[in-house]
């Protein structure tokens, strides 16, 4: 399984939207658009995920497909790097 990163996304795109363009490349699994939490608005990206065998095909027809005015940008995902501790906002002793 590959999760695919699928960047500058229409804030219009649908779930769906992006199943239909990725099922020509492959068997999808997944689809997961990204809201932000405080507003519910899409931030203009998602995760697509896939077998292996198609991920590489998808991300070469994928990459540089115009959607709604918008050039998507189309990569295996990356782990997200660890997030430093936050400070204040805790209780002080």
């Amino acid at each position: 399984m590959t999760t695919l990163y699928v960047g500058n996304l229409p804030f219009s795109a649908t779930e769906a939207d992006l199943r239909s363009l990725f099922e020509q490349h492959g068997k999808v699994d997944s689809v997961k658009i990204i809201n932000d939490r405080e507003t519910g608005r899409p931030r203009g990206f998602a995760f697509v995920d896939m077998p292996s065998s198609d991920a590489q095909n998808a991300i070469q027809h994928t990459n540089g497909y115009e959607m709604s005015g918008r050039q998507l940008r189309v990569n295996e995902a990356r782990e997200r790097a660890p997030r430093p501790p936050r400070s204040g906002g805790g209780a002080h002793w």
